[in-house]
């Protein structure tokens, strides 16, 4: 987790949400990471992080057994080319994948988002390291392209 970390932390523009026990966010996500591309430091209300890692279960996300002491998850919203690169078949073949979702350093669909173009890996390792770090750095551009994009309508709406 560490070498994803210290990598994601020099992208340009990134946002860190990294909730600390004690935090005003919700006590389910302490301990895990969250990211934004947000040159402003000030977290997105209008959309979704572009990856995120979790450390434990959540409540309908039970599926990769984070509760197993070690176990944690890389996920990311690669979009639906690159999730069938990544996985092997596209986004909308899922429900006929029989992923088994506790699997480590492996790409997987999101067991919950995977129909939208998220992947994941539990435990990433020598078999998906690099992929996942070349694949976060694909993630934060895209999410960079999302922002800038809505800055130049939202600068356009005003100008009019």
């Amino acid at each position: 987790m560490e070498q994803i970390l210290s990598e994601v932390r020099t992208f340009n523009g990134l946002l860190e949400l990294a909730p600390l026990p004690g935090s005003e966010h919700p006590e389910i996500s302490w301990g895990d990471h969250f990211f934004y591309y947000a040159p402003d430091g000030q977290v997105p209300r209008n959309r979704q992080p572009y990856a995120t890692i979790v450390t434990k279960n959540y409540l309908d996300d039970t599926e990769s057994r984070l509760d197993h002491e070690g176990r944690w998850r890389l996920n990311m919203n690669v979009g639906a080319e690159a999730f069938t690169d990544l996985v092997g078949y596209p986004p909308e073949e899922i429900d006929e994948s029989g992923a088994d979702y506790s699997t480590t350093d492996s790409f997987l669909p999101h067991p919950l988002y995977g129909a939208y173009g998220w992947v994941c890996v539990v435990n990433p390792a020598s078999a998906t390291i690099e992929r996942a770090l070349e694949a976060l750095r694909v993630a934060h551009l895209a999410d960079r392209r999302r922002v800038e994009r809505r800055q130049r309508r939202g600068d356009a709406s005003q100008t009019a």
